[in-house]
């Protein structure tokens, strides 16, 4: 999506729960001091949209997606039991949101220095999809538990041309493609296959290896720098990407993207941690971050690059962290930190 830069853009914002309201409310402030170019149309989605209007995603916040194509989300939260569905989940299915693209790189340094990987997931397939049941024996009506998974050649086509050519975009070198075929021989196995064959369009552009999961898991503990690109079914994307954010300091570092062919969806990777919600303390980076992105994908990329340029000296000139990144920032004062270096 391109833009003329004098031009607004309208957008929905779902502020989230837990702590969603306090980070998406950090970020809307850093938005206006940067001059980004969006008008928000506010609408509700998981535990506050049950409360305001009995449906955890109701048919106002799924319409202004479809008329926007663009949203900025805080974290949800999906109540357990009564038969709800993850709110996640359904937002990538209802607007086919088949890209998950989920960056990490170190600002703040650490336990790792210079990482800098992106994890692209396929997002509407696989086993996190839960299509699951139960099957009764004598008077156990849940003796046992049946998840399904399903993987389509043309998704696995879609999702691996969406990472080759975000990788050639982006001056990507070399994508590992992330599997289980040596025993999901078909789930995965077909995966891994697909994912080669559209790799070959790519040779002498992008490399290509393949990783077995579990070893993928520990190599990126042992030696990250080796990776550029992980290529990731939905499930192991979204366990991959948590042990990613670790490397660069946590889910508060961690930003993602769902992108589809009509809408694109923003949001910080991390919950709604109810623990810490209304106590000014949650750290609003992956919020801020996730913002970067999507004003990257409007094509403001030089708005995206003053804000992360603003994070890091934030972090590192300024010295101004929230508590999980060591320091003893609030919410609002290190929003107030990052605005005055945006000045």
């Amino acid at each position: 999506m391109s833009k003329d830069k004098r031009s607004t853009i309208p957008a929905t914002l779902i502020p989230g729960d837990g702590i969603g309201p306090e980070v998406t409310a950090a970020t809307v402030r850093v938005l206006e001091a940067l001059g980004a170019p969006f008008v928000w149309e506010v609408h509700q989605a998981g535990m506050a949209a049950i409360e305001q209007s009995g449906d955890p995603l109701p048919a106002a916040t799924l319409a202004s997606i479809r008329k926007n194509s663009l949203a900025l989300k805080g974290p949800l939260t999906t109540p357990s039991g009564g038969g709800y569905r993850s709110v996640n989940v359904r937002l990538r299915e209802e607007f086919k949101l088949y890209a998950n693209v989920r960056p990490a790189s170190t600002i703040v340094p650490g336990r790792y220095e210079d990482i800098d990987i992106v994890l692209v997931r396929e997002n509407i397939e696989g086993l996190y999809v839960a299509y699951e049941h139960f099957i009764p024996i004598g008077d156990d009506p849940h003796a046992v538990a049946i998840s399904q998974g399903m993987n389509t050649r043309e998704g696995c086509r879609r999702i691996a041309r969406f990472a080759f050519e975000y990788a050639v975009k982006h001056g990507r070198k070399k994508i590992t493609i992330v599997h289980k075929a040596n025993i999901l021989k078909a789930l995965t196995g077909i995966f891994l296959e697909t994912a080669l064959q559209v790799a070959a369009e790519y040779e002498g552009r992008v490399a290509v290896d393949d990783r077995i999961v579990d070893a993928c898991a520990m190599q990126l503990v042992l030696n990250p720098w080796q990776f550029d690109m992980l290529l990731c079914t939905n499930l192991f994307g979204d366990i991959l990407s948590d042990e990613l954010a670790g490397l660069v300091g946590g889910l508060g570092m961690a930003p993602g993207s769902n992108i589809g062919a009509d809408a694109a969806i923003f949001e910080a990777v991390h919950g709604s941690a109810p623990d810490i919600a209304g106590k000014g303390i949650a750290n609003p980076v992956s919020q801020m971050l996730a913002a970067g992105l999507m004003l990257a994908h409007v094509g403001r990329d030089d708005l995206a690059e003053r804000l992360s340029t603003g994070i890091r000296q934030t972090l590192n000139d300024d010295n101004v962290r929230t508590r999980d990144l060591g320091g003893d920032a609030t919410t609002d004062s290190f929003t107030t930190a990052l605005i005055q270096r945006l000045a």
